[in-house]
């Protein structure tokens, strides 16, 4: 009887165990999911900012500089590899479209231009998509790192490797020219 009730309380220790573990690959692949739907927006993104460069380029041939950094930062961002180096490098690329928004501002000709306002309304739109999906990699994410860091499942987090992630955050050095109120001319 003794034999019995041990291999019961066996079994459910096991059962607990493997539903822990599952709980946890559920997790990740969520937030893996997560990403690949940030994944997609960013790659309308990269489809959109050659356009967007171009119909610039003609208005401000002098604003070479910024032209690059935006250039550059989106090659890098099409080159990163893996979860961490993307959002580092969609991070700059973020910080790069700051620069170029702020260097429209001096181009009223611009501003009135047909293609350039088709351009940024479809940027627009995807920089709305992808801090929708952004906040749900957030949320993903969050609930992974509590599942990873919380007792029980920190103990089958550890011995199966499952580790805190990042957020896909806007690094600190940007915070004040993002959070600052847009200067509205009319």
């Amino acid at each position: 009887m003794t034999i019995i009730i041990i291999l019961v309380i066996v079994a459910l220790l096991v059962f607990w165990g493997i539903s822990i573990y599952n709980r946890l690959v559920k997790l990740r692949n969520n937030r893996e999911n997560a990403f690949a739907n940030i994944d997609v927006q960013l790659k309308q993104r990269h489809d959109l900012i050659p356009q967007l460069v171009a119909s610039v380029k003609g208005y401000a041939e002098h604003e070479k500089e910024v032209f690059t950094r935006v250039t550059e930062a989106r090659t890098a961002a099409m080159n990163a590899t893996g979860i961490n180096d993307k959002i580092a490098a969609e991070n700059a690329l973020t910080s790069a479209l700051a620069g170029l928004k702020v260097s429209l501002e001096a181009y009223p000709d611009l501003k009135a231009n047909q293609n350039f306002l088709q351009l940024q309304t479809e940027i627009a739109d995807i920089e709305n998509k992808i801090a929708a999906v952004r906040r749900y990699f957030n949320t993903a994410t969050r609930e992974l790192n509590n599942a990873v860091q919380t007792f029980p499942s920190n103990l089958f987090a550890n011995m199966f490797g499952f580790k805190k992630e990042p957020m896909f955050e806007i690094p600190q050095e940007d915070r004040p020219t993002l959070e600052q109120a847009p200067e509205i001319k009319f």
